[in-house]
């Protein structure tokens, strides 16, 4: 039997190619290797931590769900669904949450980060964020989860509170282990100090971008001082950014794409990072506009099927653990 593995994307809007590099490309990766059994699944009970259009919401979903499907993520090797058609992610939550000290969750340093970002709204949810994912993970037996150096704080707590839980109820959960995704975190074309965001849409590659879009947005992306293309995080933070979106749109490392553009002018190699991007994006595109919305939800409720039926034999366990039932 092939371990379980687990991931989620919230839609908050347009995917961009730092969701792409860090998520989809690596989700597919896994599903086609045939080592693990994957759920991917649209993480819209997550999504509800930020400012939000509720008339917004189910396009969004929507359009995560055809980003699964048009990047190759496929409904007959993966489980694919929306969380919040599971309930049981949202029972497990209550339940770990009698059993995660306030401490844990204070020092997680991502609620710190968006608290900030989001001085005006940081509300329960956002606090208790960690504990929701946990509980998505804990909830399909996941013995792996890929993951970026900004999850692995949150990955750590779900392991600790299966340990919590198993030492006094008995063994119910296995403890996930990391997949650190290779991808780095891509910045913005406009800053390259910050992380690439939907929020700041100038200075993102959305994956629904036309090649025009992409070229004008890659020629206006902001360069450092001198004319070297090299890979320097400290003194050539906008390059060094360049440089790893194209080489994880190529697959090649960071250092074979500074050896390819050591004599190429800032110009010419913004233009190859461009005409990378658009050759990549095309099939997806293509992909995406041949789907039809209504198959799209068909098949998102047959996913959710599928993993309600794994994820009410857990809760149910859950239950007897705990003396629910």
């Amino acid at each position: 039997m092939k371990p379980h593995l687990i991931s989620g994307i919230q839609p908050t809007g347009k995917l961009h190619i730092g969701n792409y590099l860090g998520s989809l490309k690596n989700f597919v990766a896994l599903q086609n290797s045939g080592k693990y059994e994957c759920y991917f699944f649209v993480a819209d009970l997550h999504s509800l931590t930020e400012d939000f259009d509720p008339q917004e919401k189910p396009g969004q979903i929507l359009n995560v769900a055809l980003d699964y499907l048009s990047a190759g993520i496929s409904p007959k090797k993966s489980v694919i669904f929306q969380q919040s058609s599971v309930p049981a992610h949202s029972e497990l939550a209550v339940i770990l949450n009698n059993f995660t000290p306030l401490g844990e969750l204070r020092r997680m340093t991502q609620f710190k980060d968006k608290s900030e970002s989001q001085s005006e709204n940081v509300n329960a949810g956002l606090f208790d964020y960690p504990v929701l994912m946990a509980a998505d993970i804990l909830l399909y037996d996941a013995a792996f989860v890929p993951v970026g150096d900004d999850q692995v704080q949150h990955l750590e707590l779900a392991r600790t509170l299966a340990r919590r839980f198993n030492a006094r109820f008995g063994k119910t959960f296995i403890e996930p282990k990391p997949l650190l995704t290779s991808a780095s975190r891509i910045m913005s074309l406009d800053d390259p100090l910050k992380k690439m965001s939907k929020s700041r849409p100038q200075g993102c590659l959305f994956l629904d971008d036309t090649p025009e879009e992409i070229r004008n947005k890659l020629k206006r992306a902001v360069t450092d001082s001198g004319r070297e293309v090299k890979y320097d995080e400290q003194s050539k933070p906008a390059i060094s950014n360049l440089l790893q979106i194209y080489a994880g749109i190529i697959n090649s490392t960071v250092q074979e794409a500074e050896s390819a553009f050591k004599n190429a002018t800032y110009v010419d190699f913004k233009n190859a990072v461009a005409e990378a991007v658009i050759k990549e994006l095309t099939p997806f595109q293509k992909a995406k506009k041949a789907l039809k919305p209504a198959d799209v939800k068909k098949m998102l409720s047959a996913g959710d099927k599928k993993a309600a039926s794994a994820a009410e034999k857990k809760i149910a366990e859950v239950q007897k653990r705990v003396g629910l039932i």
